[in-house]
């Protein structure tokens, strides 16, 4: 089978952790769960809005970056607490600190079955998770199956496989689908975790 591959770049992408504070027992913000790709695919073919959930375009995907930058971000919890302040019961939320991971210089790969498809989004910029980190469309290239599973100079990173199987484990829930259980294994082609 023939991919057309879009490859996009930038400074900075943010991938939200599925797991809020709990994410060191899965790095979640280093790979793409099913729906993160289903929303980049209906950002970039917006006609995919009124279909159900499913990934209709994009056949695989790929992502690498330079190192993750840790950042310090100030969160108020759900619950509410009183707490009695001069002479008053007040009701307050407290703040809590979460250290979560930004992606500097972010590659992602976007294999398409149609060159129609790709072309289109080569046209586009996409965000992984966070509308203010951008990435650019920079290179269109052609690849089969095989080169893009074994060519570890072009390929780089991290993809889940969207499948359940002895190797898979949960990787979120996912909330275009009446919050089912996510599942996928990872698969690493070369060094996703570029050198300086």
């Amino acid at each position: 089978m023939k991919y057309y591959i879009v490859k996009y770049s930038g400074p900075f992408g943010f991938i939200k952790p599925w797991t809020a504070v709990r994410d060191s027992e899965t790095f979640s913000q280093q790979f793409l769960t099913p729906s993160l790709v289903a929303g980049i695919e209906r950002k970039l073919f917006p006609e995919l809005l009124a279909k159900p959930f499913s990934i209709y375009k994009i056949m695989r995907h790929r992502l690498a970056y330079d190192q993750m930058s840790a950042q310090q971000e100030q969160i108020q919890p759900r619950g509410w607490n009183t707490k009695r302040i001069n002479k008053k019961n007040t009701v307050v939320r407290d703040y809590a600190v979460l250290v979560r991971n930004v992606l500097l210089n972010p590659v992602l790969h976007l294999a398409f079955e149609k060159k129609e498809d790709a072309e289109i989004a080569f046209g586009q910029h996409l965000c992984l998770a966070r509308n203010e980190d951008i990435l650019l469309p920079g290179e269109m290239l052609t690849a089969t199956q095989e080169e893009f599973d074994s060519d570890a100079e072009k390929f780089a990173g991290y993809e889940l496989v969207f499948e359940k199987n002895e190797n898979s484990f949960l990787v979120g829930y996912n909330r275009f689908d009446d919050g089912r259980p996510m599942y996928g294994w990872l698969k690493v082609l070369g060094n996703p975790v570029k050198s300086f």
